[in-house]
């Protein structure tokens, strides 16, 4: 039999302490997932989105892919913003990318790493996008910083121009869509910016932070 033995023992001490805290929070969590929140994010182990939230089990929805990317023909992204948006009723979507990305990095640097180069065309065409911008940015490292910036701000953009999104606020509801990034050299967030709670703002929001 083949098992990771540490990683169950790690399991007993987590679930031991939170009972200690609240000897309730395994039965009440069990019955009902109501979390305001859902999160999308990058894969990357180092972002582990609870934890960098301060948020509890229940309390964050999450969707992680490499490269924070949201894109109208990836299924598996859509479901869980419908399911997030329209059954558990979140009140904002954060899409959350970081600094030093790898997948990010290989989009810059053009890097040919298999299969998920065409996953990561997504985010060369940010590259593209912004063209004019990355030219005048002399230094690799600040371009590279700039580009984790810009996805997270296009991939957030691609939220609200879902029908899932747009439909809900249709139809009145609250939510907003954040766009933030995560600084791996000192585990602090950043907001980027874009803040939205209507569609007819997402645009003018989108342009005054890309400039």
């Amino acid at each position: 039999m083949c098992t990771l033995t540490h990683l169950f023992e790690n399991n007993q001490r987590w679930s031991t302490a939170l009972q200690k805290q609240d000897p309730e929070f395994f039965l009440k969590l069990s019955k009902l997932q109501t979390p305001r929140y859902l999160w999308i994010g990058c894969s990357d182990s180092r972002v582990p989105a609870n934890e960098v939230t301060g948020l509890l089990p229940g309390e964050l929805f999450v969707h992680r892919n490499v490269g924070n990317v949201v894109v109208p023909t990836d299924l598996n992204c859509l479901s869980v913003i419908q399911y997030a948006v329209d059954v558990l009723k979140v009140k904002d979507i954060i899409v959350c990318g970081h600094y030093g990305c790898g997948g990010v990095r290989a989009a810059w640097d053009g890097a040919r790493l298999g299969l998920i180069d065409n996953w990561l065309r997504h985010i060369q065409d940010v590259v593209q996008e912004h063209e004019v911008q990355f030219k005048q940015i002399q230094d690799d490292s600040k371009g590279f910083e700039r580009l984790c910036e810009l996805n997270v701000i296009e991939q957030a953009l691609n939220v609200c121009q879902t029908t899932i999104v747009k439909d809900a606020w249709g139809r009145g509801e609250p939510l907003t869509v954040h766009a933030w990034i995560y600084d791996l050299r000192d585990g602090l967030l950043k907001d980027l910016g874009l803040c939205v709670s209507r569609a007819v703002d997402a645009i003018a929001v989108y342009r005054k932070i890309v400039q």
